[in-house]
């Protein structure tokens, strides 16, 4: 009984280290420093955007961090095996290649996080970093013909990777890091036309919170025409209603208020990241007596 107690506490301990470094404040001078530096190095356009994962729809940094991950597993079996020392190296190599730009996309998502989820994503890149290191310490060691310090050090190398996967796992499942935060509006609002409010209680070009049952949405007056969004940003649930209009290229977006996500009003889609999922959309049309309806849109 006891050893199985000891054992059930050995396994709770990455719990337990994931949980304290969401409240601990020990790193926040450095990450409100690199935070900051990251984002202004890598200003809100095109490269910023790519780094999200906006043109896929998906972030870009899981997959990426999968392939590197992948080869330094792949070496590590390999050495087990008794594997060809040339494909270790090729996978050892691979995955360090692929390290830079899975390094500049998980810096760029994290450095638009909240602080909690900052704070554990800062150890998750230490404890990446570190591993990095160590492989590439393990692919010099090979080339240099010492195979058996090369084993060791991948070895190593990929117990520090374990550690920042199982911190990246934590951000992505118990914080949310990078999931979609808009409502599944399929789920939560039934089929058919569903009344609103008022054409005349909307202020003009000035978008407002709704409520919609258990739902808080985004409307937006213009003349006669009204847009409605899902009000929570995909992103991490910003009130929409609260962002700026923007124009970008001739079309009308509006830009969350907490790290800038931008969509387009015409159908919710992403015009700039970090978000990657589109804001839901309603389609609306307006009774006789001047009652605004809606439903959800097909997107």
């Amino acid at each position: 009984m006891r050893a199985k107690r000891r054992q059930l506490r050995g396994l709770a301990g990455p719990v337990a280290l994931a949980d304290r470094l969401e409240k601990t404040k020990t790193f926040d001078t450095p990450v409100r420093v690199l935070a900051k530096a990251v984002r202004q190095r890598i200003r809100p356009g095109l490269l910023r955007d790519l780094l999200h994962g906006v043109p896929t729809g998906k972030p870009l940094h899981p997959p990426l961090a999968t392939v590197s991950l992948g080869c330094w597993l792949s070496a590590a079996v390999l050495d087990l095996a008794g594997g060809e020392p040339k494909a270790t190296r090729v996978l050892l190599a691979t995955g360090i290649a692929n390290a830079l730009p899975t390094a500049a996309a998980g810096l760029t998502d994290w450095s638009s996080l909240h602080r909690e989820q900052q704070r554990v994503g800062f150890v998750h890149m230490l404890s990446n970093v570190t591993a990095l290191g160590l492989f590439t310490a393990s692919l010099l060691a090979r080339v240099r013909g010492h195979e058996r310090t090369g084993r060791t050090l991948t070895m190593a190398g990929l117990g520090m990777a374990g550690l920042g996967g199982y911190l990246g796992g934590h951000m992505a499942y118990r914080q949310a890091a990078g999931a979609n935060h808009a409502p599944q509006i399929s789920h939560l609002v039934p089929l058919g036309w569903h009344d609103l409010c008022l054409l005349r209680d909307l202020p003009e070009g000035r978008p407002v919170a709704r409520r919609l049952g258990y739902i808080q949405l985004f409307v937006l007056r213009q003349g006669e025409a009204v847009t409605v969004l899902a009000d929570r940003c995909p992103h991490l649930a910003g009130p929409l209603h609260q962002g700026r209009l923007v124009i970008e290229n001739g079309e009308a977006c509006v830009v969350c208020p907490w790290h800038g996500s931008t969509f387009r009003l015409d159908d919710g889609s992403v015009r700039h990241g970090p978000a990657t999922a589109p804001a839901p959309m309603f389609e609306t049309r307006i009774r006789r007596d001047g009652t605004i309806q809606v439903r959800p849109g097909l997107t």
